[in-house]
């Protein structure tokens, strides 16, 4: 059972989110909360596998919150809700280790199936949104450009082109068509790439990517 804590300051959208989870079978809501600082508290409480947040609350907006998640000791998977599909806290959330993001009018279907990617590890933005998002606000950050270069002059000729298709919202099966590869051998070459660079997951390497100038803007 996936286990799940729903963050945000409209109880509406709370009570949506769990009716449409509980239709999933697979997916338990464990909690509830409705600001940023007691989406933390209810994180620690509660044990959740995954925390879909919002991105504007009271107290502790979901930036604060996606960052002191993601430094819990078993931090939980953070998918962030917003209602922008182009939004600079989401960016910098992603930043911290959030690991998904969904506009508040997604699909019900997509967000179950959000929900379960997620929870299994295999989180990654939809391509579209990737691509859309980064390079909209990695464009300005000069000094993130030259962090990402040396980060990225560390690793082998292989590894870069992995991290290329990372940073186009390319799946494990996509990058390793691309490059002739079997998809465990590129699934291994992520967890290298991943590793090499201190990402905590895809997304982060992906911005990582962008910033290096492996990939089109």
């Amino acid at each position: 059972m996936i286990r799940v804590l729903l963050v945000d300051d409209e109880r509406m959208v709370c009570a949506h989110l769990r009716a449409l989870l509980a239709t999933a079978g697979d997916i338990e809501v464990v909690a509830e909360a409705y600001d940023g600082a007691e989406a933390v508290e209810q994180a620690v409480t509660h044990r959740p596998d995954v925390v879909l947040l919002d991105v504007r609350m009271p107290v502790a907006d979901g930036l604060v919150a996606a960052e002191r998640l993601t430094r819990l000791p078993h931090p939980p998977k953070v998918i962030m809700l917003t209602t922008f599909d182009l939004d600079e806290y989401v960016y910098r959330a992603l930043r911290a280790g959030a690991v998904g993001f969904l506009l508040k009018d997604t699909r019900p279907e997509d967000i179950i199936t959000v929900v379960r990617v997620v929870a299994a590890g295999n989180a990654m933005l939809a391509p579209s949104v990737t691509r859309r998002l980064i390079a909209e606000f990695a464009r300005g950050d000069g000094g993130a450009r030259e962090r990402a270069r040396r980060a990225v002059a560390e690793l082998t000729g292989r590894e870069r082109d992995v991290l290329a298709g990372l940073g186009e919202g390319l799946s494990n099966a996509e990058i390793a068509g691309r490059l002739y590869l079997e998809e465990t051998t590129v699934k291994g070459y992520v967890s290298r790439v991943l590793a090499k660079l201190g990402c905590a997951n895809r997304t982060q390497a992906a911005l990582v990517a962008h910033d290096a100038g492996l990939t089109a803007r």
